[in-house]
């Protein structure tokens, strides 16, 4: 998924740290790169490929709009979760796992994901690899690492592509992607392939772009090496109960499985797992839309992508693909839109809240500070933000 929120905070530890590390941004493109490539040098890469990896290097604009519009992150639970999850998206991941059955038991063995969370990423990321991105990757990393909104997070990735580069396993002039420097058919970037690149087809390169093995094995990998615990759930729909202290809902509170039953607090579907196994309830529309409990392997996905609507639709997928039925939608109380909830967020801004950012977007920091004002105000506090709530700031 092409967005802003992309997990690439450990990139930055691994690509810049040290004396050579920097975040300048802004200015002369030309002067810019002139520093990228003095940094290079300095890092050990040798002049001659220096000088080609930014050889054609250019200020890409079609990448800075791409980063500045993402509106599909300001849509509810349900409108986003029932725009990415089509029949056609169901019925091609359900062909693939047959297809690729060998292939799935092999991620499970080795590297202990479940078939579902890896297909639900290869559906949303490219539809499967139909889909991977037209944007040169090398001008995509050093127009975002130049633009001043996160040079912190792709300066690094610009590195890491020249080191791909130096092994052979990058052209900067013909390498295409998604417009925020992710390559292949699960979209990861330089410093992933890097780190967790796997040569699942033995041709002696990991290539994401063309190989399904290599493309499902590195995105296996990478889970694993997040956290992502063998033979544990991620996400399990439940029902909550009238009169349910919803201040304990939302991903700041754990509680044990055993705690959530004695609530009341209880699987809509199947059995939910061991009751000491420690869990959150979110309810992604408020309380009454669909709630959900989730485990440490949910949180695990934020390591891929830190947008809290996309993990949560990702890991709902997920279960459907391996057999859930669909959620019970129920009957959410009317949300806020886009200029609203930007209000809203000035408005907990100016009460002292940190909701990461006044962009519009109902992200963790927002359904926190919301959950929090609810509570003070008297109203239901599920973090679901209401025009009354906004009303009564």
């Amino acid at each position: 998924m092409k967005n802003v929120f992309l997990a690439v905070a450990a990139a930055a530890l691994v690509w810049g740290s040290g004396a050579l590390a920097q975040s300048g941004c802004g200015g002369s493109f030309s002067a810019f790169v002139d520093g990228l490539r003095t940094e290079a040098v300095q890092r050990g890469f040798a002049q001659s490929t220096v000088d080609s990896f930014f050889r054609n290097v250019r200020q890409d604009e079609a990448v800075v709009r791409a980063d500045r519009r993402q509106g599909i992150f300001q849509r509810p639970f349900l409108d986003f979760s029932r725009a990415l999850i089509s029949q056609n998206r169901m019925d091609n991941g359900r062909r693939n796992l047959e297809r690729y059955r060998q292939l799935f038991d092999v991620a499970r063995q080795s590297y202990g994901v479940s078939p579902g969370i890896l297909l639900a990423f290869w559906a949303f990321e490219t539809d499967f690899g139909a889909v991977q991105g037209d944007f040169n990757t090398v001008n995509a990393l050093v127009t975002l690492a130049h633009d001043c909104r996160r040079p912190e997070l792709f300066r690094p990735q610009v590195f890491a592509a020249l080191e791909l580069y130096a092994n052979g396993a990058l052209d900067p002039a013909n390498q295409r992607g998604a417009w925020a420097g992710e390559i292949g058919m699960v979209q990861k970037l330089p410093s992933d392939i890097l780190n967790y690149g796997v040569d699942a087809d033995g041709s002696g390169s990991v290539d994401l772009v063309r190989s399904v093995p290599d493309a499902i094995l590195s995105a296996a990998n990478m889970l694993r090496a997040k956290g992502w615990r063998a033979g544990e759930p991620w996400l399990h729909e439940v029902s909550i109960p009238q009169g349910l202290d919803l201040t304990r809902t939302g991903l700041r509170t754990e509680l044990t499985v055993a705690e959530w039953q004695r609530m009341g607090v209880s699987a809509r579907h199947g059995s939910l797992p061991s009751g000491s196994m420690r869990a959150s309830v979110i309810l992604p529309q408020g309380h009454r839309g669909p709630g959900f409990m989730v485990f440490h392997n949910f949180r695990t996905l934020f390591e891929w992508n830190q947008s809290f609507i996309y993990i949560t639709t990702v890991a709902y997928f997920a279960t459907r693909l391996e057999g859930a039925p669909v959620y019970a939608a129920g009957n959410p109380e009317t949300g806020l839109n886009q200029d609203q909830m930007r209000e809203l967020q000035r408005r907990l801004v100016a009460r002292g809240f940190d909701v990461g950012g006044v962009d519009g977007i109902l992200g963790a920091n927002t359904r926190a500070a919301v959950q929090d004002v609810q509570a003070q105000l008297g109203l239901p506090a599920d973090g679901w933000p209401t025009p009354e709530l906004l009303r009564r700031l």
